[in-house]
């Protein structure tokens, strides 16, 4: 074989021998897909010339010598001079399209390595030069820079094509080097298909129920959905007390108006994992497992029996090529703010789709400028529908102040409410009163207002507190805890078991202390919710779990302070509970009204809405993509994972020891840790609590796990030496 007359992209062994993909047929198949991913956004002859270019350093001599050397193909070739490849492109498109060439550079040159700051990027290209080998050949492309309404949208821009660039390029990778995984990735059902299968439900749905007030309210609901589904691309809110069916309801206006748009799918970001499950679940069960992709950090596939089926949704959380997606705030944002093509490759395919973020009111302050910002990108240049979901829907729109002027930026210009006010949907679903009592009580004081009911949940801000309590509480008997100091599988079982006690007679005595794991996306009803002081919307999410399914005409809801015994935590807690206090006590706590009062009160207390400085590193004419990806972080983990002993963890770290680390047991092993701070860890060291197996942190004394409250971090083998 003469390699003079053929450049190699990729090269692979089969039966038969060595197989080439030519570096002419790579940037063709690539060039292809990408121009489709792009003209979902007008773009797609810039997405055509970026994979015509993408790997046109392929052509230089030390690459090829390097491909047949790294494959096999040739192992004893020597590999003269520097091999990379992709800064190539990006001096090509400097020479063809000195117009555009800054929205093309760093796609070109950052697609196997991400994107560069631009600093970097134009000093990398000024210590390169052009390779004799390559040729450049004229471009019959006529690129029209789209009409962009501000520079935060720039960003953006580059960011997806970067994304169709190097979703295209894997794809047509895999095509050639592993077809029969490509194959796995198949057709999937239409929006119309799904939305038929919703309304078949739904009807099914409404046949069963019997017909309650608060069921009449949720078919109301749904039918607003559904009128309200024809409006046009734009952001839209659905403010549904809890109760009202605000999850189903969401996702039938979301698919009825993808279909009134042409909307290629639904992804729905939730805040917390708990959530996601549930829904998903709920999901699955009205469109099937092929059609409705759980993608988060604990997700695991290797419960799904068929193979095939696990397979292709491992693969479809790589670019989210899915009908229906379900994920977390954390993944959806934090991957819009990426700069590695692994992250990225899944943005383009949010373009012309529905974007649904569920309990709106759970966006991180310190980043509300760039969330917010990044909404109305898509919705105006990415043609992305957005709806807001919440019962306690934040302030997103027009000007949003600070503590000062300095600190304040402009909201959503509009966002459409689907549920008229004059409805008062918070009044008819009533069926909690909230007692509001911020006078400071002792741990023994809230403890014995507590046990006086027999079925009662009590949620406190810290797992400190929720110790504390439930050791006062516990002696009195049916006590549970929950808190994050308990391990997954540990918190999964208990509220399991809490759920089966609600529905056995209620004549036993059923108590639970829990941290705010409970507030949200756990489907629990107490006749009596105890609330430790906190923000409003806080406050409501408590309260949601109080007569959920309205049992009894009206449950209560109190909200107490423990500052006889601490003062609240400073920051974030602290600033939510004034502002809450700033209302007074006189008001109508479940008002959408007073809702909007709590979050400018709450956003006065603000010193700042754009902690990563997205605006000054990505809005400027020097663009710093990988400084703001490393630092745009939603969670500040400053917490270390740590495996328990727990029922059969130790059988899987038996075989961490044995095989070592691997995906499916990692996934696993998570269900059995805990996230301990600095402080706990040290004390963990010097009790001798840990080893490290398989590069995990593993507690394989079983003395350090109580089976109520979950991880121990004293030494409990000095206790039981001075107990002796």
């Amino acid at each position: 074989m003469q390699h003079k007359e053929i450049v190699i992209s990729h090269i692979r062994k089969n039966e038969t021998g060595w197989e080439i993909q030519t570096n002419e047929a790579h940037q063709a198949g690539v060039a292809k897909l990408a121009e489709g991913f792009a003209n979902a956004f007008g773009m797609g002859e810039w997405g055509r010339v970026l994979g015509l270019l993408h790997d046109k350093g392929k052509e230089k001599l030390a690459f090829q010598q390097h491909i047949m050397k790294e494959s096999g193909y040739d192992e004893t070739i020597r590999v003269e001079g520097d091999y990379s490849h992709a800064y190539v492109g990006a001096l090509i498109v400097r020479k063809l399209f000195p117009g555009f060439n800054l929205l093309m550079e760093n796609v070109l040159m950052g697609h196997h390595r991400g994107l560069y700051d631009d600093d970097e990027r134009t000093h990398y290209l000024k210590e390169k030069t052009f390779p004799t080998e390559v040729n450049i050949e004229p471009m019959d492309a006529k690129l029209v820079c789209p009409r962009l309404g501000s520079a935060k949208d720039i960003h953006h821009l580059i960011r997806m094509l970067f994304s169709c660039l190097v979703d295209a390029d894997y794809l047509d990778t895999e095509a050639f080097v592993q077809p029969e995984q490509s194959a796995v990735r198949q057709n999937k059902a239409t929006m119309q298909e799904l939305c038929s299968r919703m309304e078949s439900y739904l009807g099914q749905l409404q046949r069963e129920s019997k017909p309650t007030e608060v069921n009449a309210i949720r078919n109301y609901v749904q039918q607003v959905c559904r009128e309200a589904s024809r409006g046009n691309v734009g952001c839209y809110s659905l403010t549904v007390p809890t109760g009202g069916g605000k999850t189903l309801a969401s996702i039938l206006w979301a698919l009825h108006h993808a279909v009134a748009n042409g909307l290629q799918r639904i992804i729905i970001a939730i805040p917390y994992t708990s959530i996601i499950t549930q829904t998903a679940a709920v999901l699955r069960g009205v469109f099937g497992m092929e059609n409705v992709l759980e993608h988060h950090s604990n997700v695991q596939f290797n419960n799904v029996k068929d193979e095939g089926m696990q397979q292709r949704l491992k693969l479809a959380t790589e670019n989210w090529d899915y009908p229906i997606v379900v994920t977390t705030n954390v993944q959806l944002f934090e991957s819009l703010f990426s700069n590695r093509p692994s992250n990225c490759r899944k943005l383009h395919n949010i373009a012309r789709s529905v974007l649904v973020l569920d309990e709106a009111q759970m966006l991180p302050r310190e980043f509300l400028q760039p969330v917010v910002d990044t909404l109305d990108t898509f919705q105006r240049v990415f043609s992305t529908s957005i709806l807001l979901t919440t019962a306690s829907q934040p302030v997103l729109t027009g000007r949003i102040d600070g503590v000062n002027f300095t600190v304040g930026f402009e909201g959503l210009g509009s966002v459409h409410e689907l549920i008229p006010l004059e409805v008062s949907l918070h009044e008819k679903l009533k069926r909690v009163a909230l007692i509001v009592d911020d006078t400071p009580k002792s741990y023994d004081e809230v403890a014995a207002e507590i046990v006086q009911h027999r079925r009662v949940l009590c949620v406190v801000n810290t797992r400190r507190d929720a110790k504390e309590l439930f050791e006062r509480i516990s002696k009195y008997g049916n006590c549970y805890h929950l808190s994050r100091m308990m391990c997954p599988a540990h918190v999964q079982k208990t509220i399991t078991e809490i759920k089966r006690k609600l529905q056995e007679d209620d004549s036993d005595a059923l108590r639970v202390v829990s941290t705010q794991l409970i507030e949200a996306g756990v489907d629990i009803d107490f006749p009596v919710v105890y609330r430790q002081q906190a923000g409003l919307d806080s406050v409501l999410q408590a309260a949601g779990r109080c007569n959920r399914e309205g049992h009894i005409a009206l449950g209560t809801t109190y909200v107490f302070s423990l500052q006889k015994e601490h003062s609240l935590p400073p920051g974030f807690i602290s600033n939510t509970n004034d502002a809450r206090m700033a209302l007074g006590h006189d008001t109508d706590w479940l008002a959408p009204d007073t809702m909007s009062r709590y979050f400018r009160q709450l956003y006065s207390r603000s010193t700042t809405f754009d902690k990563p400085h997205v605006k000054e590193r990505l809005y400027a004419n020097q663009m710093y993509f990988e400084t703001v990806a490393k630092e745009f972080r939603m969670i500040d983990d400053n917490t270390t994972s740590v495996i328990i002993n727990w029922e059969d963890s130790m059988q899987y770290v038996d075989q961490l020891k044995q095989d070592g680390p691997n995906y499916a047991l990692i996934k696993q092993l998570s269900q059995y840790s805990v996230n301990v701070r600095e402080r706990d860890l040290r004390s963990l060291h010097d009790a001798g609590a840990i080893e490290e197996i398989g590069g995990m942190l593993v507690i394989s004394d079983s003395g350090f796990y109580d089976g109520h409250v979950g991880l121990v971090t004293e030494n409990h083998w000095l206790e039981e030496t001075l107990i002796m």
